[in-house]
């Protein structure tokens, strides 16, 4: 694979006007086509919004949050952010208000682009952030959001360490960090991708994933519009709709790609229910962010007809690991390293190298890591070990060169493909005043990978039952980061230390 110095949207202009008048992204509302454009509509777009931004006094460097839901107006902005050395913010657009509270106040962006909903909370947090707003349920056409005229945007020079992208991903303080992505960090994990999975300009790429993950935007958009590939994007992942999309074998949208997480395969598996479609025309079925276990893909290999090709990525890292396209899929493996990433597995307790076939913490180094989080020097430099990204999972090697994941050091809890960090959790439960303690963990789960659940000690001479601790939750946190399952206890286990020991507390579920 060979690397030239193009930026990220350099590389994304070449790629939309290498064939400007072939469809670049088709959207689908509900199953329906709601918009098609072209590989010259969306470069005349994010021209155009950038003109928007430009106007505002959006500049390189500066942060722009996206707090939208999956549209083609996101796609348009990220582009046109490229476009002036910008960095996206993505955000979950179902994030609480305390939540964003944070999430504003962090990267400090100079603009937000929200929907007509989100008006009244993005003044209280912040009145003087600049704001685009748009109402994505109407259809792109009828939005009239960008600059009037043609713009002609001043050139910006756009380096290689120049950052990109801030995704913010779980802490284990409780508190998210923000890791920053650089133009070489994206054009590098992109080429990659590209290579690894021969992605094609005949690939028809059926998009389902949220775009403020790196799965959804990176690995799934940005590798598809810069192989120019066209996307079928549907506006949320609906398993029956989204197995009528691929099972079209006829007309302009037959897909040949599909990437999910692994609870969505378990949807699609209960939708099919006894019905067994043709899926010969699909060439790449691909899993990641959350571990797929060995009997699910076997069973995918059935339904499917052909085996899954289960990777691994972190938002700090890009696409790490692959099971490889050509050559022996191994069932519960990560795969093997991806072009140009270093790889060693160490002694979390000394740093020391491990053999193949031991356990030990995952180290990494290469193009596409992240240099560090945004504004946080210490947890950044707490990342690093003499250049290797300490990644906090636990996992193998075996003779034949395929890496397979163990545990995790750190307590993150992985559920539908989302990483929660516990502490967050704790922090909102122990703010109920009738509370004295409580720890969160994650048990497994056969649809969601793993499942939030929360031991909770209750202040003496107090009644706060479970469903109180969930309403409060739903007020603060986002529904996929309030416990499942809940159970009350005299006190938690510790050691003699007086840490809580986590599986310990797995056991009183």
């Amino acid at each position: 694979m060979t690397m030239n110095s193009d930026s990220l949207i350099q590389w994304f202009t070449k790629s939309l006007l290498a064939d400007p008048q072939k469809t670049a992204i088709t959207f689908l509302r509900d199953g329906s086509v709601e918009t098609t454009v072209t590989g010259r509509e969306l470069e005349r777009d994010a021209l155009r919004m950038a003109g928007t931004f430009l106007g505002m006094g959006v500049a390189k460097g500066d942060r722009v949050v996206l707090f939208i839901e999956k549209s083609l107006i996101f796609v348009v902005t990220h582009l046109a952010l490229q476009k002036l050395g910008a960095i996206s913010v993505p955000l979950n657009p179902g994030f609480t208000p305390s939540e964003l509270q944070y999430l504003l106040g962090d990267p400090r962006p100079k603009a937000i682009l929200i929907e007509p909903g989100a008006t009244a909370m993005i003044e209280h947090i912040d009145a003087s952030l600049c704001r685009v707003v748009v109402d994505t349920r109407k259809p792109y056409q009828d939005l009239d959001i960008f600059a009037n005229s043609p713009v002609k945007l001043p050139p910006v020079a756009i380096r290689d360490e120049d950052p990109a992208l801030i995704i913010y991903t779980s802490g284990t303080t409780g508190k998210p960090k923000g890791a920053v992505l650089t133009q070489q960090n994206l054009v590098h994990d992109a080429r990659n991708i590209i290579d690894i999975w021969k992605i094609r300009a005949s690939d028809v790429i059926c998009h389902v994933l949220p775009l403020f993950h790196v799965h959804g935007l990176c690995f799934a958009l940005h590798t598809a519009l810069l192989a120019t590939a066209q996307v079928v994007m549907l506006n949320r992942f609906d398993p029956q709709k989204t197995l009528e999309v691929l099972s079209r074998k006829k007309g302009p949208h037959v897909c040949t790609i599909f990437m999910a997480v692994p609870a969505m395969y378990t949807k699609l598996v209960e939708s099919l229910g006894d019905k067994k479609p043709d899926f010969e025309h699909i060439r790449l079925w691909t899993s990641g962010s959350a571990p797929l276990a060995a009997d699910d893909f076997e069973l995918l290999h059935r339904l499917f007809g052909r085996q899954p090709v289960e990777r691994e990525g972190m938002s700090e890292t890009g696409m790490n690991f692959s099971n490889p396209l050509d050559d022996k899929r191994q069932p519960g493996s990560i795969g093997k390293p991806l072009p140009d990433l270093e790889v060693k597995i160490v002694d979390p307790d000394t740093g020391g190298d491990l053999a193949p076939g031991q356990t030990g913490e995952i180290w990494l180094k290469g193009p596409s890591i992240t240099p560090g989080y945004w504004q946080k020097p210490a947890e950044t430099a707490a990342a690093f070990e003499n250049g290797w990204f300490k990644t906090g999972d636990l996992g193998k090697v075996d003779d034949e060169g395929y890496y397979f994941l163990t545990d995790r050091l750190k307590h993150i809890i992985i559920s539908g493909g989302e990483n929660i960090s516990p502490k967050e959790i704790e922090q909102v439960i122990n703010r109920l005043e009738d509370v004295s303690q409580s720890c969160v963990v994650g048990l497994k789960d056969k649809k969601w990978g793993e499942k939030v659940a929360a031991a909770v000690v209750k202040k003496p001479g107090t009644t706060v039952t479970a469903e109180a601790i969930q309403t409060h939750c739903k007020t603060c946190l986002h529904p996929w980061k309030c416990p499942r399952a809940i159970v009350f206890t005299d006190r938690l286990p510790r050691n003699s230390l007086g840490k809580v020991l986590k599986e310990a507390v797995k056991k009183l579920f």
